[in-house]
Parts: C-alpha cells; structure tokens; sequence
C-alpha cells in the first residue's frame, strides 16, 4: 500500500509538472520509478521494524521462526508456523482383523510467535499454540514456551520462564520444514516425550567458535500419576498450575565440529512422586530419560539417529498406589531408537531455493522394555515402524511432505497409514 502510495505521488507530480514529460526520457522515468518503489520498500522495513527478519537461521537450539528474536536489533519480533496433516489408514491391522481406524483431516497446529528484545542484554521469547483448529471441538490454546533471557555473553546466558525442555531433535526444532516426516518420530513421542515444556530456570551458551554448546534448566518435576503402560507424556505438566512438591534438572550438551554436523546427548533427572503416597509412605518415582544424537547434512544429504532410554523407579508401588496390575504397569524401563535419512535430489540444480528429498525412517521402541517383577508386559507397546516419503520445498519456508508409514508390534495389531501435510514458517 505505501508502495502503491509513492508511486502514484510521483505520476501526479510528473503530470501536474509543465513540461516534465516532454524533458524527461521514458528510461529515466523508469529508473525513477525502480528507485523510489526500492526506497519505499526500505521505509516500510523500518515501519514495520525487525519483526520483518526472514525465518532462515536456527539459533541458541531453536528452529528458524522461534530464531528471529535473536537477530532483531530492538524492540517486536514476530514469526510462526503451522501444518494440517492428512492420514488414511488402512483397513486391516497386522493379523487381518478390521482396524477400526477413521481417517482424518487436522488442521493440526497453528503457531504465533511474539518476541520482544528489550535492549542488547534482555529480550522475551514466546511461542502460543493452537491446536486441532477449534476449542470448540478437540482443539487447545496454550503457551508451548515463555521465558525471559538476558544474554550476558556467548557462553553464559540465562533463561527463566516456560522452558523447552533441550531433550532429543525435535523437541526444540519441532517446525515442520525442520524435520523429517509427516509425523514426528514416535521416539521422541513415547519415550523423551515431545513437545516436553517445563517451568523453570537455567543457563545457556556456546564456545567462542561454536563448536560446544550447552542449556542446563532446574525444572518442576513431572506428574508421575499421569504415566501409564504406552509411556511418559501424561507426566508432562505443561508450565499449568504445575506441582512442584518435587523439582528436576536437564542438561544437553552438543558438539559441532564442523558446519552441519551435530553430536551430542541429554539427560533428565527427577522425581515425579509429587505427594504421591502408597499408605502413609511417600512415593518418590524418581525418573531419569537419557539420550543420545547425531545430525549430519552435507551436500543435499540428511542423516539422523537418536536412540533413548528411560527409567522410573519405585515402579511397583507406583503400580500399586495407581491400582495397576497384569500388564497395565508403568515401564521401569522405556527404550527405543531411530535412524532416518533423506537427500535433496535438487542439490545440484540452479533452483537452489528449492528442494526435493526423499527420505526414510526406520524406528523402534518399547515402552515396557522392563517392568517390575509380578507384572506383564504388553505386546502391543513393543513398537517398530518403517516411514517412507517425499518432501517438496517450493522455498526453504513451505514444504508439501507424504509418506507411507508401515506400523507393527509384538501383538500384530499395527495399523499401516499414509499420510500427507502441508506445513510453513515464517
């Protein structure tokens, strides 16, 4: 609209000006032009302040949009993404039977981001999700991360608020042009368990050559009344009215040792028994997750494997304060790991803005791996699965991904799917 706006004041003057057609070439006229419309681009940039950075770079562990605050010079940042997920099932599970299942259609997430940089040390990050497209129906509104940080210097900052917890490789990238797949890996559902948020207070930074970077949080603890037998995500508090009777830490550490190459690990450390009694006995259900990661991409290729093991003590009692017998137990043990590769078959071409990847993910994991003794374990949470697809990236912020997803377990009751989304930052 001020471009428009510009451009129509300078028509005006050329034709209220006497003459100033008739002295004017046509060639002049347009570099005129080309240059005024450039100058009012460049006004409305600083109209609309750094909030206007493009979402292209991956900072500090998050992914691109959740980025943008960190390259914003003062004052509003604002970014975003969203995905809508299309999933047909098959018919039939493993052993024949009817699957039951329903397909389904699900605008799934629709992401604003709101940053706010204070001045050179302090700055507000926020990320507000809304899920399944309407309260109305199944959807949510919630704050996925609320903190504040004051950047003190590349290798000690602080962060306090709402954090995301710095376990895995999707936790924190959990954008959709930023991993592979439709649907997030079912490890880092099951077992770490994503999109893992907590209240709470830590440090963060990087060495001076960005090779070793580090975000170690106190948290609240989990709820340990919400696990159960398929795994940890009904612990996950969320940051709301959280119980904090017993507290957690996390660390991750990760080693860069040359652009595009990422290994490291995590640990979560924490009791979940939050005044959960067997009797008069004090239950503490001490849990600890550890993982560990590599990333790889070079040249168009995209190599990724994560493998994780999770623990929970005083799980008999736990079992028995939560009434859970046969194989309804909690896992004392959770296990499970990934490997997925894909490469971009337009590395090569003159369309660097675009990409085309096939890619595949293998996965694996059990959510009983162990349970305590007079229990059983499920068969049908012994989980492996085969994820083949394609993703289109008509520019590095919109992607078009499908995949066939290949589903089995220990009962022969896996359900295969296809699916398709389409997803976005910016």
């Amino acid at each position: 609209m001020f471009r428009f706006f510009c451009l129509t004041l300078v028509g005006i003057l050329i034709t209220a000006t006497p003459g100033f057609a008739q002295q004017t070439s046509s060639d002049s006229l347009s570099e005129l032009s080309r240059r005024i419309y450039i100058l009012s681009g460049e006004i409305e940039r600083l109209k609309l302040g750094e909030a206007a950075v493009k979402a292209d770079t991956s900072l500090f562990g998050f992914g691109p949009a959740a980025s943008k605050i960190y390259r914003t010079e003062r004052g509003v940042s604002i970014g975003g993404y969203g995905e809508g997920i299309y999933k047909n099932y098959a018919a039939k599970k493993q052993d024949g039977s009817e699957s039951g299942k329903v397909d389904n259609f699900d605008w799934l997430r629709a992401i604003i981001y709101v940053g706010y940089k204070f001045n050179d040390k302090w700055l507000l990050n926020t990320e507000f999700e809304f899920e399944h497209a309407s309260t109305a129906v199944a959807g949510s509104a919630s704050a996925e991360f609320v903190h504040v940080e004051y950047l003190h210097k590349p290798g000690f900052n602080i962060r306090a608020g709402l954090l995301l917890m710095p376990m895995g490789l999707v936790n924190e990238l959990h954008e959709p042009t930023v991993f592979m797949g439709v649907e997030r890996p079912m490890v880092e559902k099951y077992i770490l368990p994503t999109t893992w948020r907590e209240n709470g207070i830590g440090v963060f930074g990087q060495s001076p050559d960005g090779v070793v970077s580090y975000r170690t949080y106190l948290v609240n603890g989990m709820k340990g009344s919400g696990f159960s037998s398929s795994g940890l995500r009904g612990g996950r508090q969320k940051g709301s009215k959280a119980k904090s009777d017993d507290f957690g830490w996390t660390g991750r550490l990760d080693l860069t040792p040359r652009p595009g190459i990422v290994f490291g690990s995590a640990t979560y450390l924490g009791k979940s028994g939050q005044d959960m009694k067997l009797g008069t006995k004090n239950l503490n259900v001490t849990t600890s997750i550890f993982e560990g990661h590599v990333d790889i991409r070079y040249q168009g290729l995209w190599l990724s494997a994560l493998g994780a093991l999770a623990k929970v003590g005083d799980a008999a009692e736990f079992n028995q304060a939560q009434g859970l017998t046969g194989n309804a137990s909690v896992g004392d043990e959770l296990r499970g790991f990934y490997v997925q590769a894909g490469y971009d078959l337009l590395t090569r071409s003159k369309h660097n803005d675009k990409s085309l990847m096939p890619y595949f993910r293998y996965e694996k994991y059990n959510t009983q791996s162990s349970v305590p003794s007079g229990f059983t374990q499920n068969p049908s949470n012994n989980v492996n699965s085969l994820t083949v697809g394609m993703a289109f990236y008509p520019e590095s912020r919109i992607v078009f991904k499908g995949d066939y997803k290949i589903v089995k377990n220990a009962s022969d009751t896996g359900v295969n799917q296809v699916n398709a989304a389409l997803g976005y930052i910016f």
